[in-house]
């Protein structure tokens, strides 16, 4: 469906059952955030907010918020995307299935973005303070624009050929921003952004950007859709949304014309402001760090324009539906960019970043009687310098010959697959000082940590425990221990305090919790050292989240009969992940119990939300 408009789109989603709208009126502090958390846990339709205290404009959240969602808002183009993304990589697909790509002309015309008049795109100017000022939660910075789609070009190649469009968290207001004149901009390394504003300083010109609000959903998908090098996401845009993105331009800015909200202004050279705190997708705030101000140039709008909005937090989120729609118009190009990996999975319950599973092949050895990580160690380089996934900081790998029907998806049996096959004294490959998510805030500094590369190929070689008794008393410092799945004990201790008392203690626990597991030790090979027993193994999501999440690989892997050799760390018993809440840890998100209060209220009032 060829969506003209947001307004066109919502329109669709109401005819189909897919929208409710709140009429009353609702605050955009705190309030609309937690409507949407609240509305996207249920598994609720779209959400069109009528009344928006502060704002004349109108403002829709959970757009994305369900897998069938997306895929019934690009319903007429998903499969030609996925066509030619593969056509891109191996041409001679088309001599092979000529019916199958014989629209592709078509949908590439669409990749050309069209130039109109301002005057056909009917816009009215605005400032900043009257668009909706959504905070999300109580300790954010200011409010921020959620779903921002940021636009620059090349200086050295203007045009939209060499564009990049990201979405960039931006701070409306708070800090030192002066309100109407100054705005925050946030991007992480690995951004296209960074490569155009490098090329500015290096020149000492400012760098235009437009920002994007709203527009048909696929202007809004192609901003967080990781594309091949080379692929314009404006042009992409075209194709998934099925029309040709329209845009204009005035004052040296390109404006897009099916944009409901578009903000243009400069970036000056080494412009710095502090950005943030912001409640973000790991389910911690960032923090307040430097970084870019853009120098408010003009805020446009169209006539009964809509602000769409997310929230992030704590995965799963709305943003796990754009993983999994990213998913599934990459379809099979994962195998063509990485040779031998079949799969690669970001984990969302870890925060996607942080947690990588992937499913490679040891294709060139099949003389070998005893099978150990080859090939796969190779392929597990691959990964980590592709894309947004060299973010990582664990990379789990196996081998697709142990087991052809393993699935990378069901996250607890690969976990259980690597466990009974890994050898913890050769198969740990860390990478140190390295960059790391700007949002993890788990190593030494921002974007400062490290890595490692946990590979297994080969038969099982042990047997996982299910169940964990003991007589014995408990080691000192250690309060409980729980069972989190086959293989895997969460052990309660006592609280952080320093990396240097960490050592000792680590040391002495790997000491003492060898002679309590006595013969069960090879059973339970990963043991997590962590603040809440209980709460990290009362779901498999919590295990994921607190272990991946709090846990920097170089500082916090200890081991059991650990050692060092020729600079390779491994271990004889079990690996030791201390897990404990760190000083330099940026808060957990929480719920304000007010907000929540009138939510309560408002949902068991609503006549659709009552029904969730």
């Amino acid at each position: 469906m060829a969506y003209k408009s947001l307004g066109a789109c919502i329109q669709s989603l109401e005819k189909n059952g897919q929208l409710i709208r709140i009429h009353e009126e609702v605050d955009p502090y705190l309030e609309m955030a937690s409507i949407q958390l609240r509305a996207y846990k249920k598994g609720a339709s779209a959400i069109l907010f009528e009344k928006v205290k502060g704002s004349e404009f109108r403002a829709l959240s959970n757009l994305f918020g369900d897998i069938e969602r997306s895929r019934f808002l690009f319903r007429d183009t998903m499969e030609m995307v996925q066509n030619i993304a593969l056509l891109k990589k191996d041409p001679l697909l088309a001599l092979k299935s000529p019916l199958k790509y014989i629209s592709a002309p078509k949908h590439l015309y669409n990749a050309l973005p069209k130039k109109v008049s301002k005057r056909s795109a009917g816009f009215s100017e605005t400032t900043i303070d009257k668009l909706p000022q959504i905070t999300c939660w109580k300790n954010d910075g200011g409010p921020f624009i959620t779903l921002p789609i940021v636009y620059t070009e090349d200086v050295d190649q203007p045009g939209w050929i060499k564009s990049n469009m990201g979405m960039y968290r931006i701070q409306l207001g708070g800090n030192d921003y002066i309100q109407n004149e100054e705005i925050g901009l946030h991007y992480q390394i690995h951004r296209g952004i960074g490569v155009h504003q490098s090329k500015a300083n290096s020149k000492d010109e400012p760098l235009k950007v437009s920002i994007f609000v709203g527009g048909p959903p696929a202007l809004t998908f192609s901003a967080v859709m990781p594309l091949p090098e080379g692929m314009p996401e404006f042009a992409f845009a075209g194709m998934l949304g099925g029309k040709r993105m329209r845009y204009f331009k005035e004052d040296g800015y390109t404006v897009s014309a099916d944009a409901d909200f578009v903000i243009t202004g400069e970036v000056f050279p080494h412009d710095v402001k502090p950005e943030g705190p912001f409640g973000d997708h790991l389910g911690y705030y960032s923090l307040k760090h430097d970084f870019p101000v853009m120098k408010v140039h003009k805020v446009y709008h169209k006539k009964d324009a809509i602000w769409p909005f997310t929230v992030v937090g704590r995965p799963p989120q709305e943003d796990t539906s754009f993983g999994a729609m990213i998913h599934e118009l990459a379809g099979d190009t994962i195998q063509m960019e990485l040779p031998g990996v079949k799969a690669v999975h970001a984990v969302d319950a870890a925060g996607v970043h942080p947690l990588l599973f992937a499913i490679g092949s040891e294709r060139y050895t099949p003389y070998v009687k005893e099978r150990y990580p080859a090939e796969i160690l190779t392929q597990a380089n691959h990964i980590l310098g592709f894309g947004q996934m060299s973010l990582a900081k664990f990379l789990f790998i196996a081998a697709e010959e142990d087991n052809k029907a393993l699935n990378i998806d069901d996250e607890q049996a690969f976990v259980q697959h690597i466990l009974e096959r890994v050898n913890w004294e050769r198969d740990l490959h860390f990478y140190t000082k390295t960059s790391i998510d700007t949002l993890d805030y788990s190593g030494e500094g921002l974007n400062t940590g490290s890595k490692v590369v946990i590979a297994a190929a080969g038969n099982k070689c042990r047997i996982l425990a299910h169940t964990f008794e003991s007589t014995n008393s408990k080691p000192e410092g250690i309060t409980n221990i729980k069972v989190v799945a086959p293989g895997i004990l969460a052990i309660s201790c006592t609280a952080f305090d320093t990396y240097k008392k960490a050592g000792v203690e680590m040391e002495s626990w790997a000491n003492s919790l060898k002679e309590y597991l006595g013969e069960q030790v090879n059973t339970w090979p990963l043991l997590l050292l962590c603040d809440d027993a209980s709460f990290v193994a009362e779901t498999y999501n919590n295990f994921l989240w607190s272990t991946f999440t709090r846990a920097n690989p170089s500082h916090d892997i200890y081991g059991i009969d650990s050692f060092t050799s020729h600079k390779h760390w491994g271990c004889n018993g079990s690996l030791m992940i201390d897990t404990r809440i760190k000083p330099n840890h940026a808060p957990p998100l929480v719920l304000d119990e007010a907000i929540e209060k009138r939510v309560d209220v408002l949902f068991a009032n609503h006549s659709e939300l009552s029904k969730l």
